[in-house]
């Protein structure tokens, strides 16, 4: 069946060179849209569960969150569900098996939950966290105002409601997490002694100030043919909306008591657990873009920084936007070096290829089919969903080297061929001798290379970790040399027959014809006159007969060569992952538990000044305690600090 195919594409060039230029295109386009990352994205699938009640974490670990996980024990293809209170908060996390999409794990984790719900204290927010992970934070910022005609809750307001919303409405943005300032608002501080004089609960306080922020609609009045709307106005403003809300009337005089008679009003910031600081200056108001799951991270940010670009005409005077993290520079570079080295790998093979073949129009053969193994190799990457990252195209980087091999064989089996029928004066046609050549190593080639593709098996079988990690580099490796199989048997006989000529061109100027002839015609060397393959072969053949003389003393030298470096292999390091400069450091020191928001504040400051005053660092961005976001529980003993180089 081989055999038949290779004939078939060496009769039909056209058709061949048509359809692989098709599947180059579609190779393109994947090329442009595939998704881009620095590494593969090694989070298990999971999801998370956040709720909010303002009790003590055992309180939270009693009515919250130990229900909560009990409900979930059962939900499918569960691996694991880890969770842990802190005050005020609940985190659950739900871990499925590797391999399950994560909207379906969403959507049975949602159908357990409603079970459940009804159970929860009042007043307990339970929430699913957005389709996003720890690895999509791609990109942090700041708002800075170096006039000071904005203070922290000023900007706080401007990051709530406006710059977040703008922000959360690019496409692949999950979730836009805001950190530092203060939230405003309105705080009512009740006195006790005029509470127990007016003899009022606060129960009925709290009451009275929930019912006095709402509006009411009536009914339609008409007059003079037209209709109006009954409403009643009572959405809370301003603090004397808060001061004059009854809370009940005297027992004497039925005089109104309203909460300023028992109370002062004021607007304040809300409690903080999180807090963020800029190159030791102070505090500022931070957010932090997390990406949606699944989506390409290198378009995601350049959406943002258009977003923000677009932003800075509405910015309050005085506010600046400063780019605090950017993970698009780690893509890039990440990319461009696996670019170049592909690249290097390319022009090296090309040489090796020219200077050993020494006949230009052969060497065009291989030269051709790697660059096309390679735009093809994106095709199944696309459609799998794979990110080209460092992995996966490492995977192509490690097959450029066998994907060749077939393509060479068949250009040496050509060669001999051609010699001996050069030799016999050239009976029949070349072309048919081209063609027996490749019938006879084709078929052995095709099966070599998905031999080499099959010795990548093994790494399929990893899991967890490992598995996210390696595989990409497996897949596209297999893709690669699968391809570069099937176009041994089908694209390299039509560029074959294509580029083979065995009568030299004749026409004036002669030296352009001479030019011509070794460009498209060329001289096929035997060994015995090849300038690289004569030096080699005189090298070569003493050795192979001392060490076919020597037989045993071969193999017993080459064994206590392999022991010798066990001793070596004991002492080598170890890492899971390869080193990675990033251009970017990240700075996390911990503290001793229990540290209040001021006094982190303060090491916050001074650890982000002492970092700035390296002359490397360009930016210092420090966060302590937790953003708004479900995929952040860090208190505040834990300090995050990104070092911009």
């Amino acid at each position: 069946m081989i055999n038949k195919l290779i004939e078939l594409c060496a009769h039909n060039k056209f058709m061949v060179f048509l359809l692989i230029g098709m599947a180059t295109l579609w190779g393109l386009y994947s090329i442009k849209n595939i998704t881009l990352d620095a590494i593969p994205d090694l989070s298990d699938t999971q999801v998370i569960i956040f709720s909010r009640w303002d009790r003590s974490p055992d309180i939270m670990e009693d009515q919250v969150t130990y229900p909560i996980v009990s409900a979930l024990l059962g939900v499918p293809k569960v691996k694991d569900i880890r969770a842990f209170s802190d005050f005020g908060f609940s985190y659950v996390y739900i871990i499925f098996e590797d391999g399950t999409d994560i909207y379906w794990a969403r959507s049975r984790t949602l159908e357990y939950l409603s079970n459940i719900m009804p159970r929860l204290p009042k007043g307990v927010n339970v929430e699913l966290a957005r389709d996003e992970t720890a690895i999509g934070w791609v990109f942090q910022y700041a708002l800075v105002d170096k006039t000071g005609r904005n203070d922290l809750a000023q900007l706080r307001t401007f990051q709530d409601w406006y710059l977040r919303y703008a922000l959360q409405a690019v496409p692949g943005v999950a979730e836009v997490a805001p950190i530092g300032g203060f939230v405003k608002q309105y705080q009512v501080n009740v006195d006790p002694n005029k509470l127990a004089a007016y003899n009022i609960p606060i129960d009925r306080v709290i009451a009275a100030v929930r019912a006095g922020n709402n509006d009411v609609g009536g009914r339609l009045v008409e007059f003079s043919g037209l209709e109006y709307m009954v409403r009643g106005r009572g959405y809370i403003k301003k603090v004397s909306d808060v001061e004059n809300i009854v809370v009940g009337t005297s027992r004497t005089g039925g005089t109104p008591i309203l909460v300023k008679n028992l109370g002062s009003v004021t607007l304040g910031p809300d409690i903080r657990r999180g807090i963020a600081e800029l190159n030791g200056e102070g505090e500022v108001v931070g957010g932090i873009v997390i990406m949606r799951y699944g989506e390409n991270a290198l378009k995601v940010i350049e959406r943002v920084r258009a977003k923000l670009e677009e932003m800075k005409p509405a910015l309050p005077p005085g506010v600046e936007i400063v780019t605090t993290y950017d993970r698009a520079e780690l893509i890039e570079h990440a990319i461009e070096t696996l670019k170049g080295t592909l690249i290097e790998e390319l022009i090296i093979v090309s040489i090796v290829i020219m200077i050993f073949l020494w006949h230009i129009p052969s060497a065009l053969v291989p030269i051709i089919t790697i660059p096309i193994t390679i735009i093809l190799s994106f095709i199944p990457m696309y459609l799998m969903g794979l990110t080209a990252n460092i992995m996966s195209l490492g995977g192509i980087a490690i097959a450029i080297g066998a994907m060749v091999d077939a393509s060479i064989v068949v250009v040496e089996q050509t060669h001999k061929k051609l010699e001996h029928w050069d030799a016999e004066g050239r009976p029949g046609s070349y072309k048919d001798v081209v063609i027996s050549a490749v019938k006879e190593v084709g078929g052995p080639s095709f099966f070599a290379l998905l031999v080499i593709a099959v010795s990548f098996m093994p790494v399929f079988t990893l899991e967890g970790v490992e598995g996210r990690l390696f595989k990409p580099l497996a897949f596209t490796k297999n893709f690669s040399m699968a391809i570069a199989a099937v176009l041994a048997i089908t694209l390299d006989p039509a560029i074959r027959l294509l580029f083979t000529h065995m009568d030299p061109y004749k026409f004036k100027p002669k030296f352009l014809c001479r030019v011509v002839n070794a460009g498209l015609v060329g001289k096929i060397h035997s060994e015995e006159t090849h300038p690289i393959s004569r030096p080699l072969m005189r090298i070569y053949h003493p050795v192979c007969e001392f060490v076919l003389r020597f037989k045993w003393a071969t193999v017993v030298v080459a064994v206590l060569i392999v022991i010798a470096t066990v001793p070596i292999f004991e002492k080598l390091g170890s890492e899971f992952m390869p080193p990675l400069f990033e251009g970017n450091l990240l700075y996390m020191p911990t503290t001793l538990p229990g540290i209040s928001v001021t006094e982190a504040q303060k090491l916050l400051q001074v650890q982000d000044k002492v970092l700035k005053s390296f002359p490397e660092v360009h930016h210092v961005f420090g966060k302590a305690g937790r953003a708004e976001t479900a995929t952040d529980p860090a208190p505040f003993s834990m300090m995050e600090t990104v070092v911009l180089l």
